[in-house]
């Protein structure tokens, strides 16, 4: 079984406004509403993609139960903490021509809720593949990734980690099957400019050397870098040539890298199907659907 957590989900309030002029009163043009957060984004990409999940993490109040019922309806499993206390947050994203977004905080977590989590964590049996994704809220500690692959280390578990910074760093001692730094994330640790295909698989080696199995760096308008485990080099080129939305886009690679290697056991095959997820997904507002993935991906030659 596939786990995805996600520490802060997020209701994402879309409004679409002709002109955001502040001090006045604006009627929108149109209004979507999306279920979110990184782990939660992984889901959804793997249920399109017949692959089954277990999302997990921590949700409160209506917003959460909304989130929750939603998983539920798209037959996604949920085990989620819920918080006596608060209200999963709503982020408002304005478009007005610029992009404009205001995210939430959240609810605070407590300790018993931080011990629940861990108690359902440690079901996870061998085989099984637990994804990180994003970042921290601050009512946790920072070290919760730590806490949670010391915890399942040793279990024969996939770790897949999807995070910035010290947080990505801080795990590669747990040797996570993969990690999915983009280009400007890689740079920012190693403090170098990463502008090439070759840049990327140079510096992907060293977080290879660090500990990391699989090293999965997207590039944006240059496509993806893949340095998988034997040492192997892949490349895909962009393979869209409009981006309306990068929300969602790397989770959705993420997930369709998943969902490719656990279908076929090729590296190649899944950083074919993960670029194909996370180009459909930047096509429209929101993740992308499967016949959308899937025809994208039949126009994909490595």
């Amino acid at each position: 079984m596939i786990y995805t957590v996600t520490f802060n989900p997020a209701i994402d309030y879309l409004v679409y406004v002709p002109e955001l002029t502040v001090g006045s009163i604006i009627r929108t043009e149109k209004e979507s509403t999306f279920y979110g957060g990184k782990g939660i984004n992984v889901s959804l990409i793997l249920q399109e993609l017949e692959i089954e999940s277990t999302a997990m993490g921590f949700l409160a109040g209506f917003t959460g139960s909304a989130i929750e019922q939603a998983l539920k309806s798209r037959k996604i499993h949920t085990d989620f903490v819920h918080l006596k206390e608060g209200l999963t947050r709503i982020n408002v994203k304005i478009r007005s021509g610029q992009e404009t977004d205001i995210n939430a905080q959240g609810p605070a977590i407590s300790e018993d809720d931080i011990r629940a989590l861990l108690q359902k964590l440690e079901r996870l049996q061998a085989g099984d593949t637990l994804v990180l994704a994003g970042s921290i809220p601050n009512t946790l500690p920072s070290d919760m990734y730590e806490k949670i692959m010391g915890l399942l280390s040793g279990k024969g578990i996939r770790f897949v980690v999807d995070a910035t910074g010290g947080l990505l760093l801080h795990a590669l001692k747990y040797k996570p099957f993969l990690i999915k730094p983009n280009n400007d994330e890689l740079a920012e640790i190693f403090g170098t400019k990463i502008t090439t295909p070759d840049d990327a698989v140079k510096y992907a080696a060293r977080l290879r050397e660090m500990g990391a199995v699989n090293v999965l760096v997207s590039m944006g308008a240059k496509g993806a870098v893949l340095l998988d485990e034997n040492d192997q080099k892949h490349y895909i080129g962009p393979v869209v040539s409009r981006v309306v939305n990068t929300v969602g886009a790397g989770d959705s690679m993420v997930a369709g890298f998943i969902a490719g290697y656990a279908q076929t056991g090729d590296y190649a095959y899944a950083l074919k199907l993960g670029s194909a997820a996370g180009g459909a997904t930047v096509c429209h507002e929101g993740v992308a659907k499967r016949d959308e993935i899937l025809e994208l991906l039949s126009t994909i030659r490595p």
